[in-house]
């Protein structure tokens, strides 16, 4: 069924993710690229020059093809074409919101589907990627969580979504390589070229799934993101959001390093065991204590937290004050991020009235804590927060309530 909202004219993504017996490089750390050259027949110098140059071409110019690769010798490019390919994943959708937010619709080679959002702003560009097929969390407030778990993605379709979007915004660099020599010497001048400004500034691990039920996926793609040679995305500007997978928390925070959002939207045990049924599993304190003790966490470092306001359910002035108390007991450099509810076919809530959030914000803020009212983005084509699903379907009660039983019971 075809969801509202214009088509994106952009055309992209018509690489296949998997080349039949070709091995698509993708995701792929710079040592494994080497490696496979070195598998394939390469000696280990060619190998790690070889790699060093596919690793700038694919994350530094975005190109999906080696005859591009123009420091890369005529003689080799067909060698490397029979052998590997730089996969994107296929767009079987793309649609834009009248506010300028994106979405695409995206199918793996499994034909399985997810889905990422681009969000416009005057100051920055985010890109919310996601991690999974379904989610294996059932969050009451959100889509994505009337889903079953169908798989992780790996970390090639991970980093391909950001690949993709960079190609559909058009900002790779312009310029031309063909000055650099076809040579061997790894000390020899590449070429020069000049790159333009990016659109593409921040990354959000907010989509489909939970990033921390598919750690080592999700690791090896946002290091693959932050390296300096290739897509040099700073930690700073990405933020990994967790519903609290507490025992993973730290590990993120010293293997990853990226900025954290927990998505809290409750202050007591009844309401988020409702809202967040992983609360029932790990609970408020255990959570917060694990956001005390997120490494690099501080003033200049704040974790966020994500609180859907809901009507009647947890906006009132108690759960505001409730809120501010814990921050302040845990002692959290945090900030708030308050979420209008964003309604979806079968959704069990209602949204907070705007008087209602407008005065949850303020007692918040008057406590001396951050607290703004997130502008919902891409209504209108089922983009905004907590609306994600591949299938546009909607679920009766029973059909929500047996997939919650489900989760549950694998949850334990």
């Amino acid at each position: 069924m075809q969801i509202p909202g214009h088509i994106d004219p952009v055309t992209t993504g018509t690489v296949p993710l998997r080349g039949g017996n070709r091995i698509d490089l993708v995701g792929l750390t710079r040592d494994a690229i080497r490696a496979e050259l070195v598998e394939a027949g390469l000696d280990a110098k060619g190998a790690k020059l070889r790699a060093k140059q596919i690793w700038h071409w694919i994350y530094h110019r975005g190109v999906t093809d080696f005859e591009a690769m123009t420091d890369i010798a005529k003689s080799m490019r067909p060698w490397l074409t029979d052998r590997y390919i730089i996969g994107r994943p296929t767009v079987r959708e793309a649609q834009v919101s009248n506010d300028g937010t994106r979405k695409w619709l995206l199918a793996a080679a499994d034909g399985q589907e997810y889905e990422m959002v681009f969000i416009p702003d005057a100051d920055r560009g985010t890109l919310c990627v996601s991690s999974q097929v379904g989610c294996t969390l059932n969050c009451r407030f959100c889509h994505t969580g009337t889903m079953r778990l169908v798989r992780n993605l790996a970390a090639g379709e991970i980093v391909g979504q950001v690949l993709l979007a960079r190609d559909a915004l058009g900002e790779w660099p312009k310029g031309t390589m063909a000055s650099a020599p076809e040579t061997d010497d790894e000390d020899d001048d590449a070429g020069h070229y000049t790159a333009d400004g990016r659109m593409l500034t921040n990354i959000v691990m907010m989509g489909m799934g939970e990033p921390l039920y598919n750690f080592d996926e999700v690791k090896g793609a946002l290091k693959i993101v932050m390296d300096g040679d290739g897509l040099a995305l700073s930690k700073r500007r990405i933020t990994l959001s967790t519903s609290g997978v507490v025992p993973m928390m730290a590990r993120a925070g010293e293997e990853i390093g990226v900025n954290l959002a927990v998505s809290l939207h409750a202050v007591n045990k009844e309401i988020r065991d409702e809202i967040v049924p992983l609360n029932r599993k790990y609970g408020i304190e255990e959570l917060l204590q694990a956001c005390a003790d997120y490494p690099g966490a501080n003033n200049a470092r704040r974790i966020t937290f994500e609180y859907v306001m809901l009507k009647d359910k947890n906006d009132s002035d108690e759960d505001a004050r409730e809120l501010v108390r814990l921050i302040k007991q845990y002692k959290l450099p945090a900030k708030v991020n308050l979420i209008p509810f964003n309604p979806w076919p079968g959704a069990p809530y209602e949204c907070s009235t705007p008087e209602r959030v407008r005065k949850f914000s303020n007692l918040i803020f008057e406590a001396g804590i951050s607290a703004p009212i997130r502008t919902p983005r891409g209504r209108d084509i089922m983009a905004a927060c907590g609306q994600l699903k591949s299938a546009a379907t909607k679920p009766t009660r029973a059909e929500l309530d047996r997939i919650a039983e489900e989760k549950q019971a694998a949850l334990g």
